[in-house]
């Protein structure tokens, strides 16, 4: 598949948006690990694709520029207030599965060398083997955040043409699958 059929493949699968991006141009900002460390989402260290037990914000950054190609995913939510968090964690959980579902496209297609990165750290699990001191159950599926990561999104998302800000009563979720 050539990028263009990637990213028709992904629209054709309900993604409101995506472009293929040049790993080495997404931008990064170290300073986002803060995010993390403030634990709103409860995973800092006890999910495996969470800091500290992911990596650093240096070898997470690394691990996305040693691929060739991503292709960043954009879906938009009716969600009239993104602090409610039932219907953002309902909507985050439905942006990862299309993420998946269109990976195993790609993957049934060829293109096997590569891991997601999604709107939320991996929910695989109810409980992260971390926590049991166990090895991941699923280490070819889990997947870290873009915070995790520390990608700047919403510059990532502009210099793709995305809207990063929805109008009221909307809201985007990004993940990307980073491959060869």
């Amino acid at each position: 598949m050539n990028p263009e059929e990637i990213v028709n493949c992904a629209i054709a699968a309900g993604f409101a948006n995506a472009a293929m991006v040049d790993p080495a141009k997404i931008p990064f900002e170290p300073a986002f690990l803060t995010c993390c460390e403030e634990n709103l989402c409860g995973k800092y260290g006890v999910n495996y694709t969470c800091p500290p037990a992911c990596g650093t914000p240096q070898q997470m950054a690394q691990r996305i520029r040693e691929k060739s190609h991503a292709l960043l995913l954009q879906t938009i939510w009716e969600i009239d207030d993104p602090m409610d968090a039932a219907r953002t964690k309902a909507a985050k959980t439905e942006h990862n599965a299309m993420v998946r579902r269109i990976i195993a496209q790609l993957r049934q297609a060829g293109i096997t060398d590569g891991f997601m990165i999604g709107a939320s750290g991996c929910n695989l699990c109810t409980t992260c083997a971390l926590t049991e001191h166990k090895p991941c159950r699923f280490p070819q599926d889990k997947y870290s955040c873009m915070s995790a990561y520390c990608i700047f999104v919403r510059e990532l998302a502009e210099s793709c043409g995305m809207d990063y800000d929805c109008p009221p009563g909307l809201t985007a979720f990004f993940g990307m699958y980073v491959f060869n």
